[in-house]
């Protein structure tokens, strides 16, 4: 997955994402490892499979569970790194438009824009991310896939439908759905997806959807033609 991985970004001249993908991003442009990455990912939704309402549960605080994974894995240069490269797309709670943010003053400052980017209401809490004076929350309500104005941008979603990288639809029909600069396929297979990502499933199934996105991922590189594999 390294490998695939170092073989897009060379291809690519920045990274966009939204919501916890943004963090996501971040981790693969530091010299985080795929593994400590991966091992964070899997506790974290172990504890919220472990809650009686998942993340919703009374008493569990989903963003300071986050907050501590991503400051555990940034390096403390993760700022300088990210600064114009990274690009993270946010919804201003007042203004309900959307913004993006890609430059980064401080270490700090990087952790809040990602976790806004995660900021989900109710699911994630009642209090949105507030920096520069704003609250904020999750780009995906206002723009789930940016598109840069420079270069080529890799669209990437855990959602079957029309992004580069994203799972077969499996099925006779194909009905897709665009929702916040986002084209998604209505299915029975999607819905089960959702699902997943609100209440994470089990150790067992989370590692075949690492492996399934390792495919997804691969695939897309054969058919560009950047790999020989």
């Amino acid at each position: 997955m390294k490998t695939t991985m170092t073989t897009i970004l060379t291809v690519m001249t920045t990274i966009k994402a939204t919501m916890t993908t943004a963090a996501a991003a971040m981790m693969t442009m530091t010299k985080t490892t795929t593994k400590h990455c991966k091992e964070f990912t899997y506790r974290f939704a172990s504890n919220v499979r472990k809650q009686t309402l998942g993340a919703m549960t009374p008493g569990y605080d989903f963003m300071l569970e986050l907050r501590g994974g991503i400051e555990h894995i940034l390096p403390p240069d993760a700022h300088l790194l990210a600064s114009e490269r990274l690009h993270v797309s946010l919804t201003n709670c007042r203004t309900g438009r959307n913004s993006m943010v890609s430059s980064f003053p401080s270490r700090e400052h990087l952790i809040k824009v990602l976790l806004a980017s995660s900021f989900v209401p109710l699911y994630a809490g009642v209090k949105p991310v507030e920096f520069q004076g704003q609250k904020w929350m999750d780009g995906g309500f206002t723009d789930s896939l940016p598109i840069l104005a420079v270069g080529r941008t890799i669209t990437v979603s855990p959602f079957s439908g029309l992004q580069d990288v994203c799972p077969p639809h499996v099925g006779p029909r194909k009905l897709n759905l665009r929702l916040a600069n986002m084209t998604v396929t209505l299915s029975a297979e999607n819905i089960k997806r959702l699902n997943q990502a609100l209440f994470p499933p089990s150790l067992l199934r989370m590692q075949e959807l690492h492996q399934e996105g390792y495919e997804d991922t691969l695939r897309f590189l054969r058919t560009e033609g950047w790999t020989q594999a």
